[in-house]
């Protein structure tokens, strides 16, 4: 059954089960996670509802709006009933959302604590398959100015050159810098590199007025922060 034959169009439903207008007479808030995917793919199969349907995708994910998020074409329109403009849909969907979360982040702008930078920067580098690092350039009031990628490796590393990040800091005026970095094994463990790369960092940014204020690992659920393990001194 093709998309265009697809049966049960939310248009068809009683009102009673309509997302849209429940989202409208309701609120966004009562709708459940199924029933907002069910708005965005509009219809299901003579077999199956949009909301139904929504249900079994979510359940392949255990319910987990951040692994739908990294569903690919190829996998969501292996379920019967999703074409690629429904895939294409919910991808983009998700997508809006990982951005306006690093938006809202970035609005904060004051680094307050070790968590800020983590909800700054894990919607850009947490769920990445290879790792980044990432540095966030401060201003005296700990405001952010600016973050940048200093390097892009593989699966098993990156490497970071210390003068381009400490170059970048003197351009934009930055009196502290905070490093970033995600592990896409999952593991907050630092290596020893990691920690002989925050100390050249720390000793090469003293000697022009650069703190070096923490060093956070980002996984996609949690972080490690140098500073809280004292392995900033």
């Amino acid at each position: 059954m093709t998309e265009k034959g697809a049966s049960f169009s939310i248009k068809n439903w009683s009102q009673h089960d309509q997302p849209r207008e429940k989202l409208r007479d309701k609120g966004k808030a009562a709708l459940s996670d199924a029933e907002l995917v069910a708005i965005l793919i509009g219809s299901g199969t003579k077999a199956e509802s949009a909301v139904a349907l929504s249900k079994r995708i979510l359940a392949s994910t255990d319910n987990n709006l951040s692994e739908l998020g990294k569903l690919s074409i190829k996998q969501l329109t292996a379920f019967k009933g999703i074409g690629e403009a429904k895939a294409i849909s919910i991808i983009a969907a998700l997508e809006l959302g990982r951005r306006r979360r690093g938006a809202d982040a970035l609005e904060r702008k004051k680094i307050t604590s070790n968590v800020s930078v983590f909800e700054l920067m894990q919607p850009v580098i947490g769920d990445l398959a290879h790792e980044e690092f990432w540095i966030v350039y401060l201003n005296n009031s700990n405001k952010v100015i600016q973050k940048n990628q200093l390097s892009k490796g593989g699966i098993t590393g990156t490497l970071v050159d210390v003068r381009l990040a400490l170059k970048t800091a003197l351009e934009v005026s930055a009196t502290a810098i905070i490093l970033v970095y995600n592990h896409p094994s999952g593991t907050l463990k630092p290596s020893q590199a990691d920690k002989d790369l925050t100390t050249k960092l720390k000793t090469a940014g003293q000697s022009l007025d650069i703190k070096v204020l923490d060093h956070l690992i980002i996984t996609e659920n949690a972080y490690f922060s140098f500073a809280d393990e004292n392995l900033i001194t």
